[in-house]
């Protein structure tokens, strides 16, 4: 198994060495969930999509809470600034899990708190990453990574060498198996030069592509990828 340390170290793109404290780095740009609202006035239709990833609504009302928003040339009175419908149970149910979704922002659809007043639908979303797969492979195998049809691989993070004494240990002897602050610094570029953005591919979990960063230990790789929709990557 995979020691917590090392999993988090890999995932979230750390850069170590031996005797190194570990400083956590944010996840890549493009997977790390960044939260957006949107507002959609009264009887207009938007659409919700995420570039990478699928929906999920974290917040969803439908009315009226400040004087800006769709106010268009009416008058927005402060009394009329606290009229909320949770919508988020709707709202949720038309989007969780999807790429993208259409709402319209209708009475038809959400009850409408302040029916004298212009109201509108705010929903706050992020979109949450594709699944992240990994792999450990042994000293000397092949490591193979293959995505469904329509799927490439983005690599999330590599490294070859050993983070545990347990991983790859059997029949080895403790002397292989003890070093646990084992990183290959090149590790994650050599993986993503041969597999970022292809549908499978295969790489030696060996010194002779790695080189060696600890003489003496038995080694592996270790891998965390996802498999992201081809057209993303257009």
């Amino acid at each position: 198994m995979f020691s917590l340390r090392a999993f988090l170290c890999l995932l979230m793109g750390c850069s170590l060495s031996a005797g190194v404290t570990l400083n956590l780095a944010p996840l890549d740009a493009e997977v790390s969930p960044r939260t957006k609202t949107m507002v959609i006035c009264n009887g207009d239709r938007a659409v919700l999509k995420c570039a990478y990833g699928v929906l999920q609504i974290t917040d969803a009302n439908y009315g009226r809470t400040n004087r800006r928003d769709c106010s268009g040339r009416r008058p927005v009175l402060p009394q009329n600034t606290n009229c909320i419908f949770n919508a988020l149970a709707p709202v949720s149910q038309s989007c969780n899990g999807l790429r993208s979704c259409e709402l319209f922002a209708t009475t038809d659809i959400f009850t409408d708190p302040c029916p004298d007043m212009r109201s509108y639908l705010s929903v706050t979303y992020y979109c949450l990453p594709p699944e992240i797969r990994s792999s450990a492979v042994c000293e000397n195998a092949i490591a193979n990574f293959k995505c469904e049809d329509g799927s490439l691989i983005h690599i999330h993070a590599a490294n070859y060498g050993r983070t545990d004494s347990s991983t790859c240990a059997a029949g080895r002897p403790a002397s292989q198996t003890a070093k646990t602050n084992c990183y290959a610094s090149n590790s994650q570029t050599l993986v993503a030069n041969v597999c970022e953005g292809k549908n499978s591919c295969s790489i030696s979990a060996s010194n002779g592509v790695f080189s060696d960063p600890c003489y003496g230990t038995y080694k592996y790789l270790y891998t965390a990828y996802s498999c992201v929709p081809r057209f993303y990557w257009s």
